[in-house]
């Protein structure tokens, strides 16, 4: 994967030499059904730059037109074609999604294109006496994709019954700092570096 947002993002700065060269500002509601866990609402923001085409594209029409739709298909598509970026854990186990959201929008909150949609979980697993560590993160390192801080996670009734929830943020060593900013735009690490990982947030869900 050798640049795995360039397609969603349309449009990166060429001024920006360093990884990761976009950022996105994440919220997510977990959300469940009879005691299990069905899925996420995702609530991602654009910086500035990288929203810049998107909205060159959307011009001046209102939210629900047509125009919105076709660019909010084409940024899920992408989306799609990556797992949504995230990845879930049960245990050694990992929980798969549905390949089609239940929803998804994409709109403008000032100079910052927003989209949001629902992660179905293909099967969804109980809730009962399990954890589950979740992190959403471009491979690559080219785009960093991050909660501000615990207040942009919730959880909805079902799962807050049953389920505490912590954000833990990496501290990567300074080496690895210094190699992320080494890359040019064109450079992408190794696979199996899985550099994007290593400064992935991890969101954990202790259920009882």
């Amino acid at each position: 994967m050798k640049i795995a947002l360039t397609a969603l993002m349309l449009v990166i700065s060429t001024s920006a030499w360093s990884h990761p060269h976009s950022f996105i500002a994440m919220k997510t509601e977990f959300i469940g059904d009879n005691d299990r866990l069905t899925g996420m609402k995702m609530v991602w923001t654009m910086d500035e730059i990288t929203s810049a085409d998107l909205l060159y594209d959307a011009g001046h029409a209102k939210p629900g037109d047509v125009v919105w739709k076709k660019l909010a298909a084409q940024v899920m598509a992408n989306v799609l074609g990556q797992h949504y970026f995230t990845e879930v854990w049960q245990g050694q186990n990992r929980i798969k999604f549905l390949n089609l959201p239940k929803e998804y929008n994409l709109s403008r909150s000032g100079n910052k294109a927003v989209l949001e949609f629902i992660v179905p979980f293909g099967e969804p697993p109980t809730l009962s006496q399990r954890a589950y560590r979740i992190q959403t993160f471009d491979p690559s390192y080219f785009v960093d994709m991050s909660y501000e801080n615990a207040q942009n996670l919730s959880m909805d009734e079902t799962v807050k019954a049953h389920c505490q929830m912590t954000l833990h943020t990496p501290k990567p060593a300074d080496s690895l700092k210094q190699y992320a900013l080494s890359l040019d735009k064109a450079d992408a690490p190794p696979e199996q570096m899985d550099l994007g990982q290593q400064f992935a947030q991890t969101v954990t869900l202790a259920c009882h």
